[in-house]
């Protein structure tokens, strides 16, 4: 029998998209394409920094969502993990957490009380 899934690429030594948890907090670099005033067409990267509230899905259809604050409002973004628009994922902290899904921080009527707990590494 034939494997029907499509598998991830084969990763380097430091990409760490296949370690990918929710509670770690990460940056994501992404590639976006926007016209200068000029009418020309560029590239640049730009960089959301976030705790990852959950990942699922396998192999190359592998999402995962990415929550900040800014300005007091919370923006949440989805992200195939393998998308050729993330230019790279940085880790900047690791928390520690007992969920899968940390669906309890996307409440903004019911605050958390309190901070996540950083994991030693």
């Amino acid at each position: 029998m034939e494997d029907t899934e499509k598998q991830a690429p084969a990763a380097k030594k430091d990409d760490i998209r296949d370690t990918l948890r929710s509670g770690m907090t990460i940056q994501v670099h992404e590639k976006i394409k926007d016209v200068s005033p000029d009418g020309k067409e560029r590239e640049r990267v730009q960089v959301f920094e976030g705790i990852i509230l959950g990942v699922r899905g396998a192999g190359l259809s592998r999402t995962m969502t990415v929550r900040k604050e800014s300005d007091g409002y919370g923006v949440e973004k989805i992200y195939p993990v393998y998308s050729p628009v993330i230019d790279k994922i940085v880790l900047t902290k690791v928390a520690k957490t007992r969920r899968a899904k940390l669906a309890f921080l996307m409440n903004p009527k019911k605050r958390f009380g309190r901070k996540l707990k950083e994991k030693k590494a």
